[in-house]
C-alpha cells in the first residue's frame, strides 16, 4: 500500500463523525488504498463486511453527492511509492498514537488550572452531589463517582435514563444539592441535554465533562472542560475524558478540608477487614 495514499486517505476522514459502519469502511480503504479507487461501491462494501447501501451513506457523511464523486476524489490520490515498508504502523497502533496526542492535547488545556479548581470548588460544595452519565458516558460517571464517594459524604450516580431521572434530579435539588456533574460522550443522547436543561431549571450548576467545548450538551452547562475522544478505532475511546474525571477529583479533594481524614479512615477500616489482597 502507498503510505501517500494511505495519509491522503486518513486526512480525508479526519474531523468526521463516523459511524462504528463507516469506520469500518473507513478502515478498509486505509489498508487498501491503492485498490480503492477502482472499486465499485458493491466491491468495497465486500470487503469492508458492509451494506451497499453502507458505503453510499459514508460517501455522504464525507459531504460528496455518492460513492461515484467519492471515488472521483480518491483517483486524484497520487500512485503508491513502492511496497509499504515493514516499520508501518498497525492500525491498532495509530489509534494508540491519537489517544497520545489527545492527552497531550488535554495537558496544554490544564496549563492553565483555573477552570478545574473551580469546577472541583463547586462540586465540593454541593451536599449531595448527583453524577450524570447516560450510555456511552456511564462508565466515566461510575468511575468518578466510586472515587468520589470515598471523600465526599453524598454522592449519587444518575446513570440510567427514562422517566425516573427528572425525579432523582429532583430529590437531589431538594435535599441540597447545588451542583452537577455531567459526563458527556459522543453520541450525545437527547436525554442527556434534557436532564442538564432541567436540572438548571431545578437551580444546579452544571459542571461538564465533554468531548468538545461545541457538544451539544454546551449550551446546557454552566462549566464545560474538553478532553478530545479518539476516532480511530470502531468505537470510541475516552483515555483523556477519564484523565480528566480523575484531574477534577483531585481538584474536589483539594476543595474537602476534610477529604484526607475520609481516606485515612477508609483505609484503615479497609486494612482491618483485610478487603484487599497485599
Amino acid at each position: 500500500m502507498g503510505e501517500g495514499a494511505a495519509e491522503r486517505l486518513r486526512q480525508l476522514f479526519e474531523g468526521h463523525r463516523l459511524t462504528p459502519t463507516q469506520r469500518r469502511i473507513a478502515h478498509c480503504m486505509v489498508r487498501r488504498a491503492d485498490e480503492v479507487p477502482f472499486l465499485s461501491s458493491v466491491e468495497l462494501a465486500e470487503r469492508a463486511g458492509v451494506s451497499q447501501p453502507s458505503v453510499t451513506r459514508f460517501a455522504v457523511a464525507l459531504g460528496f453527492d455518492g460513492y461515484p464523486a467519492l471515488r472521483r476524489h480518491l483517483r486524484e490520490v497520487p500512485p503508491s511509492d513502492g511496497p509499504a515498508e515493514h516499520t508501518e504502523r498497525t492500525a491498532y497502533q495509530q489509534a494508540v498514537d491519537a489517544e497520545i496526542a489527545n492527552l497531550r492535547h488535554l495537558a496544554g488545556l490544564l496549563a492553565d488550572p483555573a477552570p478545574v479548581r473551580d469546577a472541583g470548588a463547586l462540586l465540593a460544595a454541593s451536599r449531595p452531589l448527583p453524577v450524570l452519565g447516560l450510555r456511552a458516558a456511564s462508565a466515566q460517571a461510575r468511575g468518578f463517582a466510586y472515587f468520589a464517594a470515598k471523600v465526599h459524604p453524598d454522592v449519587r450516580l444518575l446513570d440510567e435514563g427514562g422517566s425516573l431521572l427528572a425525579d432523582r434530579i429532583d430529590r437531589a435539588a431538594r435535599a441540597g444539592a447545588t451542583a452537577l456533574l455531567c459526563f458527556a460522550l459522543p453520541r450525545h443522547p437527547r436525554e442527556t441535554v434534557e436532564a442538564l436543561e432541567y436540572a438548571r431549571n431545578a437551580g444546579l450548576r452544571v459542571v461538564t465533562v465533554a468531548d468538545s467545548a461545541f457538544a451539544p450538551v454546551a449550551a446546557a452547562s454552566d462549566l464545560l472542560l474538553p478532553a478530545p475522544v479518539g476516532t480511530g478505532l470502531a468505537f470510541d475511546t475516552a483515555c483523556a475524558p477519564m484523565l480528566l474525571g480523575r484531574v477534577l477529583l483531585e481538584a474536589m479533594c483539594d476543595a474537602l478540608p476534610d477529604a484526607q481524614a475520609r481516606l485515612e479512615d477508609f483505609d484503615a477500616g479497609a486494612a482491618a477487614r483485610g478487603l484487599f489482597v497485599e
